[in-house]
């Protein structure tokens, strides 16, 4: 009973609407640290101010961006957990899981599955065309990178999450009957989000479809489990074994990883096979292991009211 945890009289949808301007807010006031740097260092060197965002993140040294561009969801989940507290006079539990607690193992299951499933997939493209990847690892910067992403790229994931599959899909189901408006929702906002990644001007809208697709199999996991456990571990493994293990000049972040792609991207069976293929493995062996049934009721049934956990 998940969605219906947020359900309640005076949680008007209208609620999350200002709830989402809030978390938005917060992130903004998470950003002027990064900008403060940039206008300090454009000011030190004598330079224009940036105006594009790829010369901006090439300012820094590739950690400190890494880590000044994660402060702003560390502020936004300080957002979502205010919103959630005082202005829908819920726990933060509610919009986490509808077990009497988080289920860690859940978490750490989900995210060493998708590290296995990611690296065995790299390694597959490495060892088929190795000429399009060069040896990036340095040890000093490499660790650093370790320890930010190890702390920073959680609460960047969690705070999508947190944001997506618990405060704006439990948001959806007041305004909605069914369980699959809710899940359509935040799938499409969630995929349009990343329309100006620079992926896309490189790829072309094709890439929509991983994006789109991956917001619905986030979305499947946490109404079938009943909780965002599975979500939360399967989005940081994905962020965090990607900035480790190779990095592009035309990705979002590029980083002090292991290996750094050379090639020049396009967007074909790589970007169509995790929607189709890889993703229903794993919803497979979700089920297998948790056990799911009913589906069709989980996905697309009646949402109905019940008292939420206090």
């Amino acid at each position: 009973m998940f969605l219906e945890q947020g359900i309640k009289p005076e949680n008007k949808f209208w609620k999350y609407l200002i709830g989402s301007v809030i978390i938005i807010i917060a992130s903004f006031i998470g950003q002027i640290p990064f900008s403060v740097a940039v206008l300090y260092k454009s000011f030190i060197n004598k330079e224009d101010f940036p105006t594009d965002n790829a010369a901006v993140m090439k300012i820094f040294d590739q950690n400190m961006t890494l880590f000044l561009v994660m402060i702003s969801f560390a502020f936004a989940l300080a957002g979502v957990y205010y919103v959630v507290k005082y202005l829908h006079n819920q726990t933060f539990l509610s919009i986490t899981t509808s077990r009497p607690k988080i289920d860690w193992k859940r978490v750490f299951f989900s995210f060493f599955l998708w590290s296995a499933f990611s690296i065995i997939s790299f390694f597959i493209i490495y060892f088929r065309s190795p000429e399009n990847f060069v040896w990036n690892f340095k040890l000093v910067p490499f660790l650093i990178l370790t320890v930010l992403g190890a702390v920073l790229i959680p609460i960047q994931t969690s705070t999508e999450e947190y944001v997506f599959r618990g405060y704006l899909m439990q948001g959806f189901a007041n305004l909605a009957l069914n369980k699959w408006f809710p899940l359509v929702m935040t799938s499409l906002i969630f995929g349009s989000m990343h329309i100006f990644n620079p992926e896309v001007a490189k790829m072309g809208y094709i890439i929509m479809v991983y994006y789109i697709g991956t917001g619905f199999f986030l979305g499947v996991i946490a109404l079938m489990d009943e909780g965002i456990e599975l979500s939360l571990g399967f989005h940081a493994a994905n962020n965090l074994v990607g900035a480790l293990l190779v990095t592009s000049d035309w990705s979002v972040f590029q980083t002090h990883s292991i290996f750094k792609d050379m090639s020049e991207p396009s967007a074909g069976l790589d970007v169509i096979l995790p929607v189709v293929v890889i993703y229903p493995v794993l919803l497979f062996i979700f089920t297998k292991k948790y056990n799911w049934t009913n589906w069709k009721e989980k996905l697309t049934g009646e949402i109905k009211t019940v008292k939420p956990l206090n």
